[in-house]
């Protein structure tokens, strides 16, 4: 190469275009992780996750997301116009749940949840238009933004980041953190609406037995009533129709009493149910032993439940009463699914069997009519076995009422 040869051009570096390009990848990148922490507390809050833990996980993401090293979740408390720290993150020691800030105008969180409006503060110390709350300060807070929770009803409160760094918080960060406060907003209206539909169902559920409750009292005192009315009668015949109005009355008032005791209001389990209704039927019948079998628990709705025990009282009274005339006798009851949604029971004596005649005809008496009435009404299959010793009265029905048409 001769001195007359050009040199080769010599190209420096720019200095300023490597830097540009990692502060806008780092921007990229920020942004992209917001996106991200949106879908986690959406995610989150589909769940159901418990609001104590919503509200913690919260404020960490939200911390994360605009790489700030404190954040807080204030709910606001209208009886005292302050707003306490319900959730928050980088905070010292027993600031969380007992930490409060004023709701005012004058300060920023107070501004955000009164107006709605977001509110950012870069410079805390030279900040004219809000006073700075004593716990930033103590905090060397230099940075705040805030934003309102809330749902489709009250507010909740306010979601805040802090910061202790330089630097300054952006509009594309409001859209970052009122979009997270939106989320969890939803989510708290959610759940306080669920608290409020269980404290109503509960009302309801309390309501329900008490009225169960005083029913059964009801039903009690009635047959009591008819038990001394029958005590004191001469006419042995009256006597034996009130003890059996009294047995009536017990089969449905035992009903409303395990309604009472119950959580479910519209089923009964029948083997106990009927169990009971079976051993006050033979302390109040003398002379007369019941058993009762159940090969598994049953549930009935609670209205055809009433009506079975109403028929099994019916046929054990019949059967003490005319099976076993002047003397002792015993009386088997079975209780016995067929299939998912049909039962059979069976009242079996090993009496003096039923008239010639009997079923041929209307029937006559009141427990017989009260018998074959319930049947009708139930859809039931009534079967009347006249067997070598004794009478067996066989029920088939299902455990729920037929549809209407």
């Amino acid at each position: 190469m001769t001195s007359s040869d050009p040199k080769p051009a010599v190209v420096e570096p720019t200095p300023s275009v490597q830097p540009n390009l990692e502060g806008s990848a780092a921007k990229i990148a920020t942004r992209e992780r917001q996106q991200e922490i949106l879908a986690e507390l959406g995610v989150l809050a589909l769940r159901g996750t418990p609001l104590s833990e919503l509200l913690d996980e919260t404020t960490r993401l939200a911390a994360e997301g605009l790489e700030a090293d404190f954040c807080k979740i204030l709910e606001y408390i209208p009886s005292e116009n302050k707003m306490l720290m319900r959730a928050g993150v980088g905070w010292p020691a027993g600031t969380v749940g007992h930490a409060t800030l004023g709701a005012d105008l004058d300060s920023p969180s107070g501004y955000a949840l009164r107006t709605g409006k977001p509110v950012i503060s870069n410079q805390l110390e030279n900040e004219e238009r809000f006073r700075t709350p004593e716990l930033l300060a103590a905090n060397n807070i230099r940075r705040a933004i805030n934003v309102i929770l809330q749902g489709d009803g009250k507010p909740y409160g306010v979601l805040e980041v802090d910061s202790t760094a330089e630097g300054d918080f952006s509009e594309k960060d409001i859209a970052f953190l009122q979009g997270s406060a939106n989320i969890i907003g939803m989510a708290i209206e959610r759940q306080r609406r669920e608290t409020n539909l269980q404290s109503a169902l509960e009302y309801q559920q309390v309501l329900v037995k008490e009225i169960n409750h005083r029913v059964k009292n009801s039903l009690q005192l009635v047959s009591s009533m008819l038990n001394l009315r029958a005590s004191s009668q001469d006419d042995r015949a009256v006597s034996q129709i009130l003890i059996e109005t009294s047995a009536r009355v017990g089969a449905i008032s035992r009903a409303h009493d395990r309604l009472y005791r119950s959580s479910d209001v519209k089923r009964l389990e029948l083997s106990a149910y009927l169990s009971e209704v079976c051993r006050d039927l033979e302390e109040a019948i003398p002379d007369c032993l019941i058993t009762f079998e159940a090969t598994a628990p049953v549930y009935m709705t609670t209205d055809r439940a009433i009506q079975l025990a109403i028929l099994l009282t019916e046929l054990v009274t019949n059967a003490a009463k005319h099976a076993y005339p002047q003397r002792e006798g015993q009386v088997w009851v079975k209780l016995a699914s067929k299939d998912m949604n049909t039962v059979s029971m069976s009242i079996r004596d090993e009496g003096d069997g039923l008239p010639e005649g009997f079923g041929t005809g209307p029937a006559r008496g009141l427990g017989m009519r009260l018998v074959k009435t319930f049947a009708e009404q139930m859809n039931a299959e009534l079967k009347v076995l006249r067997l070598p010793r004794g009478t067996e009265f066989v029920f088939a029905l299902s455990l729920d009422p037929a549809p209407v048409a």
